[in-house]
């Protein structure tokens, strides 16, 4: 089994309550995938926590930093966790830009602090993907669905991600 690089850039999915601030904040840790990883005993992987961010926040000098450590990482397999707002537009830019390896991006709408399951189920669902995908590419894992990231979509009038809804001329 090949060692799994996962990219903790923030987002919805990282974020904590801070009581004395009010508002929920992206921590620098990794608490929440660690909270996860400790029942995935056959996954070799390595976390890097790289960015720490709102998703509406990460700019190209960001996704140029993802494109670094997946660059320089000798793992073909990528799994970044990131924030649903703008995770499309990276899997593009990735996609551009790393043509030799396997790349997943997953989030969640809910914080794993406030309800973990579906964080955690959006993770597992990406990282079993990946365990078993053999295809290059750049992909999204959100909400039962894995797509190539041009094919599936954030729906923001109902709150989930959907395949694209591809049009048939008669």
């Amino acid at each position: 089994m090949s060692k799994i690089l996962i990219l903790n850039t923030g987002g919805t999915f990282n974020k904590r309550y801070n009581p004395l601030k009010g508002e929920l904040e992206v921590p620098t840790d990794s608490l929440a995938l660690e909270s996860i990883l400790r029942y995935c005993y056959n996954s070799s992987y390595e976390i890097h926590n790289i960015i720490h961010k709102d998703s509406l926040d990460m700019n190209d000098d960001d996704r140029a930093l993802m494109v670094q450590c997946i660059e320089n990482s000798t793992c073909t397999k990528i799994l970044i966790v990131h924030g649903t707002d703008t995770m499309d537009i990276t899997a593009s830019y990735l996609a551009l830009h790393v043509m030799h390896k396997t790349i997943t991006l997953t989030g969640a709408m809910v914080p794993f602090s406030i309800n973990t399951v579906e964080a955690t189920s959006n993770f597992m669902l990406a990282l079993s993907d990946l365990q078993s995908r053999e295809k290059r590419g750049v992909f999204i894992a959100m909400h039962g669905l894995v797509a190539p990231h041009n094919a599936i979509y954030k729906n923001r009038k109902k709150g989930i991600f959907e395949p694209c809804v591809v049009s048939q001329e008669s």
